[in-house]
This record gives structure tokens, C-alpha cells and sequence, in this order.
């Protein structure tokens, strides 16, 4: 056997030998991608849902722990006691549990990953004097007097829950419906039929006198993670530090999509607005399928909060007065 021939079997014997440690790489990196749309992009498509009853921010209690041990999950799910009650006591104007999502609970003690704490940044002065300043129907229900529609913020008003609120899971309806182009990726949200319409083909945001109140959303592909800014807001929405959404002419939200396997998008959003946190907040909230469709969610039609509420009002002024005499 000449050396060129010794050559030879040695390259087949190294091709041979490697041969399984390659195909074996090559399929850890086919099942590590995400499943493509037919012109390319990774494909988000389907009917998600966050429902989650980990709460946005760490409960005062959990300070310092960033996870549950089992023992504290267990307590803390609220599977365990789940109510079927549809009387529970709960003040007129809201749900009681029979009504509401519970969701899983995660070991995470909060959704909050950023500040470190797991809780909201600071408020700005001016933003507390603001929110001392306005009234709130959550913090009124069982008690306070409604004097006209201006004391319920847009989201007792079904006009939307803004951003990031309407991708932040609370009570219900926290569901999704994703559809992709080429140029667009459109969200529908099933709370308030919000549906944010996302272009990818470069363009600017909006000139900043136009406002709006899901604001004006840009999404750019990075690898296999959508990444969408979203600028323009609109000042009207004042349902802000207590339930997350901002409505602030500063406000800029950048959400990070990335789909990570067949049943799961990992989500991030970052939340800046200097007017109303001292420093910007991230929160991560994972999107699972969610097995059948979205349901028309007629806010309007079905509610009877803000009419009984002011006839409520009235009715309560009317004793008041009569007692006075």
C-alpha cells in the first residue's frame, strides 16, 4: 500500500468516525429552530394565551426571593382553593373567582425580572401627585360616588387597555390570536378586540403629533426573536402605575418575541417612560397555545358597570338628601 492509498484510508476513517458526532449536531440545531413561515420568517402564528396568577410584581413577603421552593408553591397555588362561589362577598363592580382565569402559578415570585427586586420602579413625583389626583374606580368600588363618566379611565369605558397592558395577564381573557405576511404581523388580543397591526418593512414611526392609543408599533427581525418598538402614544389612558399601562407622550414598549417550541413564544417587554418611573422595568411572560379560537369579547354591549354606577350615585345622593331634611 503506497503512502498516497494510506492517505486515503485515514481521511475515510476520520470521515467514518465523525460521520454520527455531525448528524448528531445537525439535529440538535434542526429541533432548536423554530418552525418557518413558507417565505422564511419564524412562525408565530396560532392562538396563545399568559394566563398566569404570578403576580406582576414580588410580593412584599418574598423580598429577596426570586423563586419558590415547592413547599411555597403549593401554599401559594391558588388551584388549592379555587372557588366555584358565585357569591363570595366581592364588592358590587367586580368578579368574584368563579368568573376569573386562575392560570398556573410559576415558581417565578414575580413577572418582573428587571429591577432585580421584582418590583415597579419608583414613581416620579409628578406621577404620584398625578395619581393622588385621580380617581379610580378600582380604588372606589364599595364606597365612593361616581359624578359623571370622566371618573372611570378608558379601560371601565371598553375603549382599550393600552400598552403594555393589553399583553400584561391579570384576571381573564388574557388570550391571542397571531397571523404573519411577509410585512406584517398583526396581534388580535381577545380583552377589549384590541389588534395591533406591526409593519416590518423598515418605515419610520409616525410623525410624533400623531397619537394613538395602542401607539405606533415597529417590529424588525433579530435571528429568530421578532423585536417590536413601540412609540406615539397617546395621553388619555390615566390607568398607569397600579395596572401597569402608561398613557404618556415618553412612553416607549419593546416586546421580544421568540418561539422556543411548538407550544411556547417566550416573551419580554421593556417598559420606558421617564415621566411616569424613575428608571425602565422588564417583565417576562411566557405565551402557550392555547387550544381553540378567540371569542368575541363585546365590552360595550355588556356593560352595565358604568350606568348602574351612576344611577347608583345618584340614587345613594337622593336618600342622603331626603335624610337631611
Amino acid at each position: 500500500m503506497n503512502s498516497r492509498t494510506v492517505v486515503k484510508v485515514c481521511l475515510l476513517l476520520i470521515t467514518l468516525m465523525f460521520m454520527p458526532i455531525a448528524a448528531a449536531g445537525q439535529g440538535t440545531q434542526t429541533s432548536a429552530s423554530p418552525p418557518l413561515t413558507s417565505w422564511g420568517h419564524p412562525d408565530l402564528q396560532g392562538t396563545w394565551t399568559n394566563t398566569t396568577t404570578t403576580p406582576l410584581q414580588r410580593p412584599e413577603d418574598l423580598a429577596g426571593k426570586e423563586v419558590l421552593t415547592d413547599e411555597e408553591w403549593a401554599l401559594r397555588n391558588p388551584e388549592a382553593g379555587l372557588s366555584d362561589d358565585r357569591d363570595s362577598g366581592d364588592p358590587v363592580g367586580f368578579y368574584n373567582d368563579y368568573w376569573l382565569e386562575q392560570g398556573e402559578l410559576s415558581k417565578r415570585t414575580s413577572l418582573i425580572v428587571e429591577p432585580s427586586d421584582g418590583r415597579l420602579p419608583l414613581a416620579t413625583e409628578a406621577e404620584q401627585q398625578l395619581q393622588r389626583s385621580v380617581t379610580s374606580s378600582y380604588s372606589s368600588i364599595g364606597g365612593a360616588q361616581f359624578n359623571s363618566w370622566t371618573d372611570f379611565n378608558v379601560y371601565d369605558r371598553c375603549i382599550s387597555r393600552g400598552m403594555p397592558g393589553a399583553m400584561t395577564p391579570g384576571f381573564y381573557n388574557h388570550n391571542y390570536q397571531i397571523f404573519q405576511t411577509p410585512d406584517y404581523v398583526v396581534i388580535m388580543v381577545e380583552m377589549i378586540h384590541d389588534v395591533r397591526v406591526i409593519p416590518l418593512d423598515g418605515r419610520s414611526h409616525l410623525s410624533p403629533s400623531l397619537r394613538q392609543w395602542m401607539g405606533d408599533a415597529r417590529g424588525r427581525w433579530e435571528g429568530n426573536t421578532l423585536v417590536v418598538e413601540t412609540t406615539n402614544f397617546t395621553d388619555k389612558i390615566q390607568q398607569r402605575t397600579g395596572t401597569v399601562s402608561s398613557g404618556d407622550h415618553n412612553l416607549r414598549v419593546v416586546e421580544r418575541f421568540t418561539r422556543v417550541d411548538a407550544d411556547t413564544i417566550d416573551y419580554e417587554v421593556t417598559v420606558t417612560d421617564p415621566t411616569v418611573w424613575t428608571s425602565s422595568w422588564t417583565a417576562v411572560m411566557p405565551m402557550t397555545v392555547l387550544e381553540g379560537s378567540l371569542f368575541e369579547y363585546a365590552c360595550h354591549e355588556g356593560n352595565y358597570f358604568l350606568p348602574n354606577a351612576l344611577r347608583g350615585s345618584r340614587a345613594a345622593e337622593q336618600t342622603a338628601a331626603v335624610g337631611s331634611r
